[in-house]
């Protein structure tokens, strides 16, 4: 929007120009996005504080945080209200990329909401059922899947229908560009051709897979953000190497036209989750619930698709996927020795992984702390990647 406005005005003053630096306007974003959550983080705490949107507690979880009961949640809109008015604001909105990762960040979100609602408000401890969550996320995500293989696959926005239906019209053969390749990490040639429903299948895999671990890593206060916001953050840097033909061409990377422009919404989602960390550092005065943790999943997920880099979110959200991974074998396990024994037991003292810690005696601003500094190490590892193949 302000892109537009300047570029007009740069036909008279020259000095607008300066806009057009990709670099200097996810800056902006960022300032922007963090100023909104301050101005309007305290109406929102009040907000959802007169309409009893208060955060219920698990009686079997660990017994300080029943002083939680009660604190706002939904905060998550808070966020989404920043990342997106700073993204529309300093975003190139003729970028398909943009349009794209909005649609998964604020599809997920909506999902999150109406299962905080019905929590919170209408007092139905289930929200929504399993079923209807994962449908929704199902739905979406496969929706996002197919609109990520053509827009990556499609060298400028406006061959991205072109592309379509020269798929269709090709009987579903139509091969993918080599820049749609699986890339691994650490090597100079070594990618893998995925095929259009192979890239689909797998995009569907890592947005719904990245919603869901940062939701279940959403459990102490200021946990889920940082880490968010740090690998947020690196994806930025992705995405502005991947849109520059020159530095993507050095770095031995893809050159995906037009990505680059998510290094403004990156920005954004920083400058957001920065933003609403003022609020959710311990002792927190308000929880971002589903709406935020799923949105937010879901974005890193389909940056990390349009900039080719699906292993390397593997790497630098490695809190994620260690929360996701202790859930699911949990579980498992548990199912497993109910049925050969009888009795069902446990491989952590609780999970998700973080609450297991609490368990063995760690602070819960330790847990915290000490899983950002294991996420900022894991984000530096997946920087050098750039520059180590």
């Amino acid at each position: 929007m302000l892109l537009e406005l300047a570029r007009w005005l740069a036909e008279e003053y020259r000095a607008f120009n300066v806009f057009n630096y990709i670099t200097l306007r996810a800056v902006l974003a960022t300032m922007t996005a963090l100023s909104i959550a301050f101005v309007f983080g305290p109406a929102v705490i009040r907000w959802l504080t007169a309409k009893k949107i208060g955060q219920a507690v698990r009686d079997d979880g660990p017994q300080t945080h029943l002083v939680k009961a009660g604190t706002p949640t939904m905060g998550g809109a808070l966020i989404l209200l920043a990342l997106g008015v700073s993204t529309l604001l300093w975003a190139d909105l003729t970028n398909r990329f943009v349009w794209i990762v909005l649609f998964v960040t604020f599809g997920f979100g909506a999902i999150g909401w109406v299962d905080d609602w019905k929590k919170v408000v209408h007092r139905n401890p289930k929200g929504l059922s399993p079923a209807q969550k994962f449908f929704w996320q199902a739905l979406i995500g496969a929706l996002a899947a197919i609109l990520l293989a053509f827009a990556v696959a499609a060298p400028t926005t406006g061959k991205t229908v072109e592309l379509f239906w020269r798929w269709l019209e090709s009987g579903f053969t139509l091969e993918l560009p080599s820049r749609a390749d699986l890339i691994v990490p650490f090597f100079k040639t070594i990618s893998y051709p995925l095929g259009i429903f192979g890239f689909m299948i797998l995009s569907w895999f890592v947005i719904v897979g990245a919603s869901n671990a940062v939701n279940l890593t959403d459990g102490l206060d200021g946990l889920a953000i940082m880490p968010t916001v740090l690998v947020g953050g690196a994806l930025g840097v992705f995405a502005y190497v991947a849109g520059h033909a020159v530095f993507a061409k050095y770095l031995l990377l893809p050159y995906i036209p037009g990505a680059g422009e998510l290094a403004v919404f990156c920005g954004a989602l920083a400058g957001a989750g920065l933003g609403f960390l003022w609020f959710n550092a311990y002792p927190a005065e308000v929880f971002m619930g589903d709406v935020g943790a799923l949105a937010l999943g879901a974005a890193l997920g389909a940056v990390a698709i349009v900039v080719r880099q699906e292993i390397v979110l593997f790497i630098m959200g490695g809190v994620f996927v260690a929360e996701t991974l202790s859930v699911m074998l949990q579980v498992a396990y548990f199912k497993y020795t109910k049925a050969r024994y009888g009795e069902g037991r446990r491989i952590l003292r609780m999970a998700p992984l973080h609450h297991h810690f609490e368990h063995v005696g760690w602070k819960e601003t330790q847990v915290v702390v000490r899983f950002w500094i294991i996420t900022i190490m894991l984000v530096l590892f997946g920087l050098s990647t750039l520059k180590i193949r």
